[in-house]
């Protein structure tokens, strides 16, 4: 069943590098307590995540804090290698926390995988974006395809903010 709003996200872990190497963030650790902007892309490095998506929220990071987000947060099926590499190509050092979902597990458990086997991908997740409130849900904008970055761009995180 595909994650709404006024739902409790569930509990699971997230791969992010540390300055040790890899490590472990828990939901409750990133969304306990906090106004979180969380958005998910289908690959990391992937042309319409790297040229549309991940700039947005790094471009206007400041302005969704000014807006009340606590963090800002880039999900995608990727180990935490990629998802490092990638942050620090699309310049979200210190910006946007990236987080790996290595297997896809949270992306299974929010009910928004995808199966991009068609182009070499295997199982990834659907583009989105939610601001979650001390772990609930209170805005959910999932996109209709893939290549699409409309309802989920920090443009439409920014006006759902206020």
């Amino acid at each position: 069943m595909t994650i709404q709003v006024g739902d409790r996200l569930p509990a699971g872990q997230f791969g992010v590098m540390g300055t040790d190497g890899p490590e472990s963030l828990s939901t409750e650790e990133l969304f306990g307590g906090r106004k979180v902007v969380l958005f998910c892309v289908p690959g990391a490095f992937t042309p319409t995540c790297s040229a549309r998506h991940l700039p947005g929220f790094v471009d206007h990071a400041d302005a969704l804090r000014e807006r009340g987000a606590d963090t800002i947060a880039c999900l995608a099926v990727n180990d935490v290698f990629v998802m490092s590499a990638w942050g620090k190509a699309g310049g979200a050092d210190g910006k946007v926390v990236m987080l790996a979902d290595g297997n896809g597990e949270y992306a299974r458990a929010l009910g928004l995988e995808l199966d991009a086997s068609g182009f070499g991908m295997g199982m990834r997740a659907q583009r989105f974006s939610m601001i979650v409130n001390d772990g609930v849900v209170t805005q959910l904008n999932i996109e209709p395809a893939a290549g699409d970055v409309g309802i989920s761009s920090a443009e439409a995180t920014l006006d759902q903010l206020g």
